[in-house]
């Protein structure tokens, strides 16, 4: 078993909470982990992105080669398209449609979901109004990841898991709402594979 997985987006979308949820989620699993951060300046909108490589056997570089992530999971669109040349031919990239404008010369968003729908594994939600109708508005990112869980070979409860230890000290109220948020995106991610498969009979 090996996951190469990429986390991509801007500073202040929650990249490092999702990537510290699945690292804690692998351990308590009894995998392997290696995780390589960048992190650009969040107070600017830089671009933040996190590789994570799980297995059941030792890892012994944290970078993911291109053309091996068999996930690319994106909080801003234009930033998914940035590791393109990292995706795997059968890796899925997930991402939520909603844009962070942090450049004058931002690209068509348009454009950027016509690239996006060429690829033959992949997937977009809006995850911020998924996160404001689970009554979980600042846990988008927990959509993203719910978004991901299908395609993260971790058990869910592991993940559940994972957001009660990275959340506990904000009390169970937080715990709950990105609890709610994280099955959100993971019902949405499942009905999606499913309606997949059935137009592929």
């Amino acid at each position: 078993m090996k996951n190469d997985i990429i986390l991509a987006g801007v500073g202040g979308q929650g990249i490092l909470s999702i990537a510290a949820i699945i690292g804690h989620a692998a351990v308590e699993s009894g995998l392997f982990l290696k995780q390589s951060e960048v992190h650009g300046m969040s107070q600017r909108g830089g671009d933040v992105q996190s590789h994570l490589r799980i297995s059941d056997h030792p890892i012994y570089s944290d970078l993911i080669p291109g053309g091996s992530a068999q996930l690319i999971l994106s909080v801003e669109p234009m930033e998914s398209l940035r590791y393109l040349p990292y995706l795997a031919e059968n890796g899925w990239l997930i991402t939520n449609t909603t844009p962070v404008v942090n450049i004058t010369n931002y690209p068509d968003i348009e454009a950027i979901f016509g690239t996006i729908r060429a690829l033959p594994h992949q997937m977009m939600l809006n995850a911020e109004q998924m996160a404001k109708e689970a009554g979980a508005a600042r846990a988008m990112n927990m959509v993203m990841l719910g978004a991901g869980a299908p395609f993260i070979d971790i058990p869910y409860e592991q993940l559940q898991e994972g957001i009660r230890a990275i959340f506990e000290r904000k009390g169970e109220a937080v715990v709950a709402s990105n609890l709610k948020a994280l099955e959100a995106g993971r019902q949405f991610a499942l009905t999606a594979l499913q309606n997949n498969s059935s137009q592929n009979r």
